[in-house]
């Protein structure tokens, strides 16, 4: 079977490139993707419906089927039950991982309206980022007439980086568009 393109970008390009740059001694030290977890969560006062489609939606966009995510607690104020559905989301690892980040970069991301880049400050101090989309008819999987309502997600690129700085340059030589100052 054939590697992704962009997992042997990393290993040929990517890689050679973080260790002259940040002088590792051991190529485990290097950081590399490790998960990209997709997330849609949907109000609770929706139609009860809006689980399955949020979940159909995730499948077309990940290729994998989403786990539901139910309360854990009830609060009257959100009009929320315990273990009432109130999101689906998916963990991609592996060859899966670097096929849905390379669409995410190369056809998602530029679909966006008015896009000038990804913010460099969503950083979580661990070397992990989150970004949130507002819309999923981004992706080219959605056919645009079987939707009912339009959903957002957040994606989250878990990286073994220690620090911001070094995930932030592996995600900028893995090709992921950050907006200038």
């Amino acid at each position: 079977m054939k590697k992704p393109r962009l997992q042997q970008q990393y290993e040929e390009v990517v890689r050679p490139a973080l260790v002259e740059k940040c002088g590792y001694k051991n190529r485990h030290q290097v950081p590399r993707l490790q998960k990209l977890v997709i997330h849609m969560g949907v109000s609770a006062s929706l139609e009860k419906t809006a689980v399955e489609d949020a979940a159909r939606d995730l499948t077309a966009i990940s290729g994998r089927k989403p786990v539901v995510d139910r309360s854990r607690k009830s609060v009257a104020n959100f009009k929320l039950r315990q273990g009432q559905a109130i999101g689906c989301h998916v963990t991609l690892r592996r060859e899966v991982m670097y096929e849905f980040f390379d669409r995410l970069v190369a056809t998602a991301l530029p679909r966006i309206r008015d896009f000038r880049g990804m913010s460099p400050r969503a950083f979580d101090g661990r070397g992990n980022y989150s970004l949130g989309l507002d819309d999923q008819t981004i992706f080219p999987e959605i056919d645009l007439d079987k939707i009912k309502r339009h959903q957002g997600m957040d994606v989250t690129i878990v990286t073994s980086a220690e620090t911001d700085a070094e995930a932030m340059e592996l995600l900028k030589l893995m090709g992921f568009p950050f907006a200038e100052k």
